[in-house]
């Protein structure tokens, strides 16, 4: 398996549903980050529906900035 394959089956974002529990917080809590944007990091906004930076979510954790 190339570099490139390798990297295609790594997700780049992550869905409020799926990133919460990798950070151990409720979605609500990410949804309230996104509407007040008072949180550590920002999501994304794709067709009107949340997507988080795994790359920020990693940060996150790295830093424990929350």
């Amino acid at each position: 398996m190339n570099n490139t394959t390798q990297n295609a089956t790594l997700p780049e974002v992550l869905s409020t549903k799926d990133a919460a529990p990798l950070i151990n917080r409720k979605p609500q809590t990410l949804y309230r980050w996104a509407c007040l944007e008072d949180g550590p990091i920002r999501p994304l906004r794709i067709n009107g529906r949340l997507a988080w930076l795994v790359s920020d979510l990693k940060k996150l954790l790295t830093e424990g900035s929350i």
